[in-house]
């Protein structure tokens, strides 16, 4: 696996804009096709442009992964419709005030952690639709715990000033090595400049060297 860099709209926020999983790279409409075609492979899935809530946002309001789609209340049935069609994929709505579902669901593959924000049967729908455990925890107090964590199969990172204990037990909900770490020069929302498969990870422009270092202890074997 390896570790590549990468930006959007001359910004290093990929983890805003654009989302993945094995097979499927979501771009906004519009999105250049020379970048499109790099981002496919570095994370070796085909890209596909589409919109959620006909905005280009598609890493703050949906979560994907390899078994699932799950779009917020505010997204079209056109959307849906395409996302279906094209992916193959279990599509669900989740029932939540909360729109920006990228921000409140961190998951991959075996499990994943999701604000206490979300109700009881919002949590049922993300564990049908992503066919996995599902476990509701603060991230260092704060509720926004998919902005401060990205997972693949294989590792994850977390916002640096989580303590050890909740370290444990999210590694063990996600199966996965867990480390601290920060993104583009210091921003502890790791969620907004990483996108991460089980192919490779892509991060911002700005992610230094020491930053690298971090996201290749908890990612690479």
């Amino acid at each position: 696996m390896d570790i590549f860099k990468y930006d959007v709209y001359r910004g290093p926020n990929i983890g805003i804009y654009i989302t993945a999983n094995d097979d499927f790279v979501l771009l906004p409409m519009g999105f250049a096709k020379s970048k499109a075609e790099k981002l496919g492979k570095y994370l070796e899935a085909k890209p596909l442009y589409t919109s959620v809530a006909n905005t280009r946002l598609m890493g703050v309001l949906m979560t994907m992964n390899n078994h699932g789609i799950l779009l917020p209340t505010t997204a079209y049935m056109d959307e849906y419709n395409f996302l279906k069609k094209e992916t193959g994929l279990e599509v669900g709505v989740l029932d939540s005030k909360y729109t920006a579902l990228g921000n409140v669901i961190c998951a991959n593959d075996k499990g994943a952690i999701v604000s206490p924000w979300l109700s009881k049967s919002a949590v049922e729908t993300i564990e049908q639709v992503l066919d996995i455990e599902v476990v509701q925890k603060r991230i260092s107090g704060m509720m926004q715990v998919g902005a401060l964590m990205v997972a693949n199969n294989s590792g994850a990172v977390i916002h640096p000033e989580t303590d050890e204990e909740d370290m444990k037990m999210f590694a063990n909900v996600l199966g996965v090595k867990l480390e601290h770490a920060t993104i583009n020069r210091g921003v502890p929302y790791v969620e907004s400049g990483i996108l991460a498969n089980n192919h490779s990870v892509v991060v911002g422009s700005l992610t230094t060297g020491p930053e690298i270092m971090m996201l290749t202890r908890a990612f690479l074997n």
